[in-house]
């Protein structure tokens, strides 16, 4: 009766269960099975945490970059001041790429960041590797430029800028936009204002990108998937006298280059020169009934004392007026005294 009663009451229909003790290794298979999952969420919340660049700080970046070449500029355009007027302006975008092309030389190419991107901590990164690695922890991490994209930027920064400011000035000395020109000038000229436009309208869409997601100044930028990314997760917020020092010591130098050319009067020095500081009209026979001031014919001939070039009237009479020691820009002897072509001679008033 006893056993009838246990099994009524262990069976099945009576709604009761039967608790059997846990498998040794459960707790170890159910670990193993949860490492996946674990690693995958891991990755997916630590694969890439956004950072936001500071588009202030790029935008000042590049016009440090800007003020940085100009401020170099102004400083070599003082060392060439006593050389003959309007020479240098003809090289302007020489000089000009001159001068970007040794930013490039000694930033951008051996890895290192232009003045302007150093004082704002920034720095060039390959976007393209940032995307293909995709595990970026900070967004600070990645490699730079390759040798490839480095090339391309000062190809399109440096020669891109040459190449048009040239086609620009001769076009414009040429007169291509005049309707008396030949046609294949003309459409020339008209092809330069096409391009011209869609650039600038290509550069507006790109900073409205800009500000929209922070990324990539200019088109260059973006054609080479260049980004500005932060050099260092601190930023140093006091100015380095790195750059202070570098500017004190190139306004030495061009104040000792001021200093010494007026000093070098000797004659090899004179003839090594003269080539730099005399006019052109001065080679050719020709030009040599023209006034060396304002390239004219003399409406009112006069003759320099004591090397017989002739003048205008009131082009000599100003200069000597002006600078009693004014000498000839043909033969650059000083001019003693004047005289009319065939007249008297007149001498120079000696200001008291």
């Amino acid at each position: 009766m006893d056993r009838q009663n246990l099994a009524s009451s262990s069976s099945p229909n009576n709604g009761a269960t039967i608790n059997h003790p846990p498998q040794r290794d459960a707790w170890v298979n159910t670990y193993r099975n949860s490492i996946p999952q674990w690693h995958s969420l891991a990755t997916s919340q630590q694969s890439v945490i956004p950072i936001s660049i500071s588009r202030v700080n790029q935008v000042d970046a590049g016009r440090l970059d800007i003020e940085m070449s100009a401020m170099l500029k102004e400083q070599l355009v003082k060392v060439f001041s006593l050389m003959k007027p309007g020479m240098l302006y003809q090289y302007e975008p020489e000089l000009e790429a001159f001068l970007e092309f040794l930013i490039w030389r000694f930033s951008i190419w051996v890895d290192k960041p232009t003045p302007g991107n150093a004082l704002m901590n920034l720095r060039y990164r390959d976007e393209r590797a940032s995307e293909i690695r995709g595990k970026v922890r900070t967004g600070l991490e990645g490699p730079g430029l390759t040798a490839a994209q480095k090339i391309w930027y000062c190809v399109a920064t440096v020669g891109g800028q040459y190449i048009w400011a040239r086609l620009q000035s001769f076009s414009a000395f040429r007169r291509w936009g005049d309707s008396e020109q030949r046609p294949l000038a003309r459409g020339a000229w008209l092809l330069m204002q096409r391009m011209e436009g869609i650039y600038k309208a290509a550069s507006f869409s790109n900073l409205l990108l800009f500000l929209y997601t922070g990324r990539y100044r200019n088109l260059i930028e973006r054609a080479l998937r260049a980004r500005l990314v932060y050099g260092s997760p601190n930023m140093n917020r006091a100015v380095s006298f790195e750059y202070m020092n570098r500017q004190l010591v190139w306004n030495e130098f061009s104040e000792l280059l001021l200093l010494l050319l007026p000093l070098l009067n000797s004659a090899s020095v004179k003839s090594f020169l003269r080539p730099f500081s005399k006019d052109k009209s001065s080679d050719s026979s020709v030009d040599e009934t023209l006034c060396p001031i304002c390239q004219g014919t003399p409406s009112i001939p006069f003759l320099a004392i004591p090397c017989q070039h002739r003048y205008c009237y009131y082009c000599l009479q100003t200069r000597c007026s002006a600078a009693p020691s004014f000498r000839c820009p043909r033969c650059g002897e000083p001019v003693a005294a004047m005289q009319r072509h065939g007249g008297i001679v007149s001498n120079i008033p000696q200001k008291q």
